[in-house]
């Protein structure tokens, strides 16, 4: 039978990135903290479990009904830029040269994975252009085999539509991570955006 610190260390390294022996370093700081300070990410977790639901528009995370991007009567709501997940949103967030709006579809097509168009939140993408005043998608999901199989499949579901379609530049190399790239590279790519030709 594992011991509580043996219990901590174990889901600890459960974590994307977190290899044993961080997550032993992080288990030892959070035994040698102050007490207050380990309850208080213990219920942090708890509350962001808890409190934390998808957004009804764009499917980022938020608290209410409409994240705060969608609420904001600031925001470009004619422009939607396309994110593979809400940490993509957040860097694209911190480059501060998109007003648009986001919708986040929480993966990529991965058929050898068992994820298709319908694990993710396309169908809900098509029925926004149709219902909204949008004149543009932006396709910012990742410049990786599947981030570019699953742009050319929603550039090809919303033809019909007759939204202008554009892809950010590839600035960002091929095979990348969007939520690793750096503020210039982000808005580099951003700004040289192009048109997407479809057939």
């Amino acid at each position: 039978m594992r011991t509580p610190l043996q219990r901590l260390v174990s889901c600890l390294s459960s974590l994307p990135g977190v290899g044993e022996k961080t997550a032993t370093r992080l288990a030892l700081h959070l035994m040698n903290c102050p007490r207050e300070q380990a309850l208080e990410l213990a219920q942090s977790i708890i509350e962001a479990r808890e409190k934390i639901r998808l957004c009804s528009r764009c499917f980022n995370y938020t608290e209410h009904d409409l994240c705060t991007i969608c609420a904001s009567p600031g925001r470009d709501r004619t422009v939607v830029c396309v994110v593979e997940t809400p940490g993509d949103l957040l860097s694209i967030e911190r480059t501060s040269c998109f007003r648009g709006t986001y919708h986040v579809l929480h993966g990529c097509i991965m058929p050898l994975e068992g994820i298709g168009p319908e694990q993710l939140h396309i169908a809900e993408l098509c029925d926004r252009v149709s219902q909204e005043q949008i004149a543009e998608v932006i396709l910012a999901t990742n410049p990786t085999i599947h981030g570019n199989a699953t742009a050319n499949y929603i550039a090809d579901q919303l033809k019909p539509t007759g939204v202008k379609v554009t892809r950010i530049a590839q600035g960002i190399a091929p095979g990348s991570d969007i939520g690793y790239a750096d503020q210039t590279t982000l808005k580099n790519a951003l700004e040289g955006r192009r048109d997407i030709q479809r057939p």
